[in-house]
């Protein structure tokens, strides 16, 4: 049995990793609205305990999970540990004596809650001395409502807003300037400004490749191996590349045709350079991440597409599908900058074709639209739980990558 999941980032002021709200049914064929809340609840639960950990799904983060009053009453937010969960009480559970006394008795055993979508009503500041968190629907919300929020849980400081759909970078900072320290959104994909930031490839992955390519005879396929894992060291080989040094004849659309462009010598100069200026690299981000776990994604769902697309292009373009959100540049800057192939570029740009159907599907999985996902799957010939299979496994494969590098 698998585990069917999407989860979503929630950010914190600056932007680093606070958690992730999983999105959870037991197979992408039985997500839609003929399954309940308490079903879901239920099924999260069962697969957490019985299958797969939530921890090693959220790479050790907490896990927002929604709950109705009736799952909350049957005691299973207490079969997960206060450090695995949030627990989050959804918008359709009505403020009463039943749900009051389970908050207080699940708070005073060091759990976290939170509550979904709110909209204020006086009868809830009650729950304000239980409650940690206050999720507000971004879309749905004007600034008087969030005014008056704020205005009823002044007297508890505790409280945190955590603004939800948040899709652009406009958004995130009105909800910052209205008191929100939490989000959730995609507006970390859009480009903040056009301006070009440096960041840093791993020390892990820099002083892996200095390693291969001391050997006698270089591995071309363990060294692209490294490049793929490091969105970072990816781009800038690909702006080396593109030196006119190299007098390239075509364009590129694999990271192992870079490696060939520049040759071992180049590939050497390249990575000493590289190495000496960056000696204590950052971390890799949230969004680094997530662009790994597109790209693992992209190029294990090619596979299952009868040879039209290979492997490495839809990697290499699920790698740069979120290029503009980590440089903050426009994404055709960008991509002047690169010698990707047309179709890489094009489908990037014009989010038409086939790999930009797979970087759409791969976006529809992120986002738990489950029921685009199996139209997606279905228009694509793609088997669904073989496709939200292959997510999972990216998912767990970029983890992996990003604990290498730390």
């Amino acid at each position: 049995m698998y585990f069917y999941a999407a989860r979503q980032p929630i950010l914190d002021l600056d932007k680093n990793l606070y958690a992730y709200e999983l999105l959870f049914r037991d197979s992408i064929d039985n997500v839609f609205p003929d399954i309940d809340g308490d079903e879901a609840t239920t099924k999260m639960i069962e697969a957490s305990r019985f299958n797969m950990g939530i921890s090693d799904f959220t790479h050790n983060k907490p896990a927002f999970i929604n709950f109705t009053l009736d799952t909350i009453s049957k005691g299973y937010p207490k079969m997960l540990t206060t450090d695995e969960v949030v627990v989050e009480i959804l918008e359709t559970v009505k403020p009463g004596k039943k749900l009051l006394a389970e908050c207080k008795d699940l708070f005073e055993q060091g759990y976290t809650l939170a509550l979904d979508d709110y909209v204020h009503q006086p009868v809830w500041q009650h729950f304000f001395p239980y409650i940690k968190i206050i999720k507000i629907d971004w879309l749905e919300s004007r600034p008087e409502q969030m005014e008056q929020v704020k205005a009823a849980i002044k007297d508890f400081p505790h409280i945190q807003l955590l603004a939800e759909k948040v899709e652009t970078y406009e958004e995130y900072e009105q909800a910052k300037a209205l008191g929100c320290t939490l989000f959730q959104g995609y507006f970390f994909s859009k480009p903040e400004m056009v301006k070009t930031k440096s960041l840093s490839p791993s020390q892990m992955a820099m002083a892996e490749l200095l390693y291969e390519t001391s050997k006698p005879e270089l591995d071309l396929a363990s060294i692209t191996s490294v490049f793929e894992r490091d969105v970072t060291l990816s781009y800038k080989l690909l702006r080396y590349a593109n030196s006119p040094i190299f007098r390239r004849r075509k364009e590129i659309s694999t990271i192992k045709q870079a490696l060939i462009t520049l040759g071992s010598s180049e590939l050497k100069r390249f990575l000493g350079v590289m190495f000496a200026a960056n000696v204590n690299p950052d971390k890799p981000s949230e969004l680094i991440k997530f662009s790994m776990t597109r790209a693992k994604c992209c190029e294990a769902i090619a596979e299952f597409i009868n040879a039209q697309v290979d492997g490495p292009t839809a990697f290499l373009t699920g790698l740069m599908s979120l290029i503009d959100a980590i440089l903050d540049e426009d994404l055709a800057a960008i991509l002047e900058k690169l010698p990707l192939a047309q179709e890489i570029k094009e489908s990037l740009l014009t989010k038409k074709g086939m790999l930009a159907n797979l970087i759409k599907l791969t976006e529809l999985i992120e986002q738990a639209q489950w029921e685009k996902v199996e139209l997606a799957c279905d228009k694509l010939k793609l088997d669904k739980q073989q496709v939200v299979k292959a997510y999972n496994d990216a998912v767990a494969w970029a983890d992996e990558q990003a604990l290498i590098s730390e």
